[in-house]
């Protein structure tokens, strides 16, 4: 034989022994000859492509120009309660993890709601449903960020109201988001760059950021002092800029079910609310929250001691507090038995440490959700905003229409100066406390007034009782119903001694998961004083007790 015959002998000689070697089954019989499998057809999205009965077609519904892209995904979504599903994504949450309670639209989150953390056991990377982002998906931007599991991402809410108030501004306080009566507004313009940990993963630790800008009206309602307060402490500008969030962050998976710990600044744990617009069923805030605690700087932990118990803790420097404020001294101008030294503290609320601890139990497959929390905690001693919050939030599912969100806190600062001592009065007038108009002209932390007219100082107390009830007759709409009881016991937290009742309902209406709308109509009512359609910043004393309101806004996601 030739060279290339012996070869080929060689090789068929090689297959048949391989075949007789694996041809037998366990019983000794011959196997079936495999049967080929035919390729799957070709997806054909030429003719009117629809992502959401084939989510292959996407890119060829959006087109490959940037423009084009973003507008046809708002295109796409106008009508739908969710985004395209991906039939190739992993799960979002680990298997046993209490159940998504809600889904978003209708409601403004999917896990009741908890702060300083990315959710556990339910966050993949890149979860945000983002037009910018799949409009520059097929870019080398767009690919860079989506290979380092990074969104951009934000939205615009303008807004509305009609009052009873008429005094401008400031005429509505202390309703809240809502300061100017009778205005049209821009509340908040947000960007979002962020990269969240996965939580859902258990085989490595993961890593996070957010860094946020907001501007607009409710930048007076996030301000921390000495993080650019210069624009409401001092010039009180209509509209003005803030960083609510930014934080950088590492889920640990090995820690009991898992630790998210969180470092910068970020929104306070507790409540119901949150400042930012879409983390809200109404477009007003409760009178309970608006005169609370906003943001902390600092370390939280939140630990999975079980899948239904996460226990939180952090270690902060005050509440709505610079960390650089931390034992810094002004001059004093005026010593005296308040503040005897020459020099005091800029800011006696930026101390370190700031305690907060929380406890969240859920229960009932993740219908329940119960959360006591101690949240700025310190010596409390009369600062920005140096507020000892202690409460609860509770939220209960029960069916897929009706659920309920409670809360309730006692909050409170200690050696408040009284307002009603004319020796204070003095005092204060002269620069002689921290928060005199010689430091801060305008919208500075108010005095107590105190039971007696006698003491320097008291301490103040604040009690909030508020709630949600809530109806989603579809996926696209919900409906608000929120009573609440603020109690104000020495005036220091809206300026006026008085307690406070309110009765809201608010619609929401998803045009598509990228842009809805928040229509709602309260009555708010002060029970001892008047507390509506003052300036306090032009000296305007109050001459109402009782607002009816009407107001509303639009927000659209990018």
């Amino acid at each position: 034989m030739t060279r290339s015959c012996h070869a080929a002998t060689a090789v068929i000689a090689s297959v048949i022994a391989c075949a007789a070697a694996h041809a037998q089954t366990p019983a000794g019989t011959m196997a079936a000859a495999p049967v080929p499998q035919a390729a799957p057809p070709p997806v054909d999205c030429s003719q009117h492509p629809d992502p959401y009965k084939n989510y292959a077609c996407l890119d060829a519904y959006l087109g490959n120009d940037v423009g084009q892209r973003l507008l046809n995904y708002y295109r796409l979504e106008l009508g739908q309660s969710a985004a395209p599903s991906d039939p190739n994504a992993p799960p979002g949450r680990i298997a046993g993890w209490p159940a998504t309670p809600e889904t978003v639209p209708p409601m403004p989150f999917t896990e009741w709601p908890y702060g300083g953390a990315t959710a556990i056991g339910v966050t993949r990377p890149s979860p945000v449903d983002s037009p910018l982002m799949v409009a520059i998906a097929n870019t080398s931007v767009g690919h860079f960020l989506a290979d380092a599991h990074i969104q951009i991402y934000g939205w615009l809410d303008p807004g509305f109201n009609i009052s009873t108030n008429s005094q401008k501004p400031a005429g509505n306080a202390p309703i809240a988001y809502a300061y100017t009566p009778n205005t049209v507004q821009l509340d908040q313009a947000v960007l979002y760059i962020e990269r969240v940990p996965d939580t859902v993963q258990t085989d490595h630790i993961d890593w996070g950021f957010r860094l946020s800008g907001l501007y607009g009206e409710n930048y007076r309602y996030t301000t921390a002092y000495g993080v650019a307060s210069y624009q409401l402490l001092k010039h009180n500008n209509v509209n003005g800029y803030d960083f609510p969030m930014v934080y950088a962050e590492v889920f640990i998976p090995g820690f009991f079910h898992g630790v998210n710990i969180r470092a910068g600044r970020y929104i306070s744990l507790p409540d119901i609310e949150a400042q930012l617009a879409p983390n809200n069923y109404m477009y007003t805030h409760s009178l309970t929250y608006a005169v609370d605690n906003y943001t902390n700087t600092g370390i939280v932990a939140t630990t999975a001691i079980t899948p239904n118990l996460f226990l939180q803790t952090g270690v902060e420097v005050g509440t709505e507090a610079a960390i650089w404020h931390v034992g810094k001294q002004e001059t004093n101008f005026d010593p005296s038995v308040l503040y005897p030294s020459r020099t005091f503290l800029k800011d006696p609320g930026a101390q370190f440490p700031t305690f907060t601890v929380c406890v969240r139990y859920t229960f009932d497959k993740g219908n329940d959700t119960i959360q006591p929390c101690a949240n700025g905690i310190n010596s409390g001693r009369w600062g920005y905003n140096n507020l000892q919050w202690y409460g609860v939030t509770y939220y209960h599912k029960f069916n897929d229409h009706w659920h309920l969100d409670a809360e309730f806190y006692d909050e409170f600062q200690r050696g408040v100066p009284n307002a009603n001592n004319p020796a204070v009065q003095t005092i204060y007038a002269n620069g002689g406390t921290p928060f005199s108009p010689q430091y801060t002209p305008v919208n500075g932390p108010n005095l107590a007034h105190c039971n007696s007219v006698t003491v320097l100082r008291c301490t103040a107390t604040g009690i909030g009782v508020t709630g949600y009830l809530n109806y989603s007759p579809d996926p696209l709409d919900n409906f608000s119903f929120r009573p609440e009881y603020y109690a104000d016991k020495q005036g220091q937290r809206t300026g006026t001694k008085t307690d406070y009742y309110e009765f809201s309902i608010g619609w929401q209406h998803w045009l598509s998961p990228q842009i809805e709308m928040r229509p709602e109509v309260g009555y708010y009512r002060s029970v001892s004083a008047y507390a509506f359609n003052g300036n306090p910043t032009h000296g305007v004393a109050p001459d109402r007790n009782y607002t009816v309101f009407a107001g509303g806004d639009l927000i659209v996601h990018f």
